[in-house]
């Protein structure tokens, strides 16, 4: 396998027939740290999320005034909306992907969105998807940790996702008024631990760091006040977060052993600056970053440097883009990464020279092969290893839409001329012959699509 292959499977999102090849594949990937556009195209004209915000309260405040036997009307004309603004993301999604002219910056906006995973499973959630990939992750995929975690947790789609939006600290003047309606007394409920616990758990330190239940819970405590807005006026300014001060847990908290005064917002603030310092943080997104780039098992050498870059930087993000491209594990010759149905489809769509696909068509493609867009089991994210994707009965789903794919193209794609372009230096003895003894274009294209090489990178 060729550095140029390399840089265009392994760190981007497959070739397009038409582009050069890099000259210098080290310097071509570098140079989109410079040339990204966190809005590409596809995505200019959807609603933002300052827009879908305000409908969201705007649909709280519709159904508290309704009678009862208006609000599922209310609430399903908003799931409406949610789906048709869910299936323009997804088209742009793809058509930014088929499209980039930086595609190792597109590939880290894909790793960052499933590191912060939110999934359409949850209805509430589905309007607001793509939104959150648009506005928490695009914009800081290149800037710091810090500032990216921030926009995560605070993206109404994580904020309902993970159940924090009605969060409220049992001792809080709103906790306080609940206890007494329920029983008349003090004290009791309301507490959600979701968000403090993947926070914890996913997005900083890891499984096994070193924290307990009583971070989760202290955190969950600091975190209570952090919501959606829902009770301004319809001509205010549009927002994405509010910090409501009579759901918030009074006092102290105490994280990791770390004590933090009282302070409203900015206490959850606090904590959330010294877990995106913290060194299990550093080693847990060096570890994904290099296992995602890499390979599954990756060079323990490899997740030290990374994991050092993160520290001396303040987690400055293209600091450790820059080490991983320079890092020689990263070019090492061997079998690659086994491509997740989303990487799949979008490499065999680039080779093909597709630039745009409807969203009906990418939905159907990515459920067939057991990837929904934006839609994964848990908030831990897709799985990234082969052990997630390579089972049988996958690969024979592959296997029958690269059939597919190459009868729609027909004799129109040369599977022998193309191979060589989209998997330079890549292209096997056996899956050499097999193209050349291909009983039609069709028949090759679909062996090249399902070839070992290309479901590799």
């Amino acid at each position: 396998m060729t550095p140029e292959s390399i840089a265009l499977n392994r760190f981007g999102l497959g070739v397009q027939p038409a582009e050069p090849l890099p000259l210098d594949a080290r310097r071509w990937l570098l140079a989109q740290l410079d040339g990204y556009e966190p809005v590409p195209a596809p995505w200019k004209g959807l609603p933002r999320t300052p827009a879908l915000a305000s409908a969201w309260a705007a649909q709280q405040r519709a159904v508290r005034a309704a009678p009862e036997d208006q609000r599922s009307g209310i609430r399903e004309a908003y799931l409406r909306s949610g789906r048709q603004a869910y299936q323009a993301a997804v088209g742009a999604r793809a058509a930014s992907a088929l499209q980039s002219a930086t595609p190792f910056v597109e590939r880290l906006v894909h790793f960052w969105a499933n590191h912060f995973a939110v999934s359409v499973d949850k209805l509430l959630v589905i309007g607001l998807a793509g939104a959150f990939e648009l506005d928490a992750i695009r914009p800081h995929v290149l800037g710091r940790f810090e500032d990216l975690l921030l926009a995560a947790v605070r993206h109404p789609a994580m904020l309902l996702y993970l159940d924090q939006a009605r969060s409220t600290g049992p001792n809080s003047p709103a906790g306080r008024r609940a206890a007494m309606r329920r029983d008349g007394q003090a004290g009791g409920g309301g507490l959600n631990e979701n968000l403090a616990r993947e926070i914890l758990e996913l997005h900083t330190l890891g499984v096994r760091s070193g924290y307990s239940q009583a971070d989760v819970t202290e955190l969950a405590r600091a975190l209570t006040g952090w919501t959606l807005p829902g009770d301004e006026p319809a001509d205010a300014t549009p927002a994405t977060f509010r910090f409501v001060a009579g759901l918030h847990e009074p006092g102290g908290r105490t994280v990791l052993g770390r004590s933090y005064a009282p302070g409203g917002e900015e206490q959850a603030r606090a904590v959330l600056r010294e877990l995106a310092q913290a060194p299990a943080t550093a080693t847990h997104i060096a570890t994904k970053l290099a296992r995602h780039f890499v390979a599954d098992d990756p060079p323990a050498s490899l997740v030290r440097r990374l994991a050092d870059s993160f520290a001396r930087s303040g987690g400055d993000l293209p600091s450790l883009y820059r080490e991983l491209v320079m890092a020689p594990e990263a070019w090492a010759p061997g079998p690659g990464k086994f491509k997740s149905p989303w990487e799949w489809t979008v490499s065999a769509m680039r080779a093909l020279g597709r630039r745009e696909l409807r969203p009906t068509q990418v939905a159907n493609f990515l459920n067939q092969l057991g990837q929904p867009v934006w839609r994964p089991g848990s908030p831990a994210g897709w799985g990234d290893t082969a052990s997630t994707w390579a089972a049988p009965d996958a690969l024979l789903r592959r296997v029958e839409l690269a059939q597919r794919l190459a009868a729609q193209s027909g004799a129109g794609v040369d599977a022998r001329t193309l191979a060589p372009r989209i998997l330079p230096g890549a292209l096997g003895d056996r899956t050499r012959t097999a193209l050349a003894r291909a009983e039609s274009p069709a028949t090759a294209l679909a062996l090249l699509l399902a070839s070992p090489e290309f479901l590799r990178r």
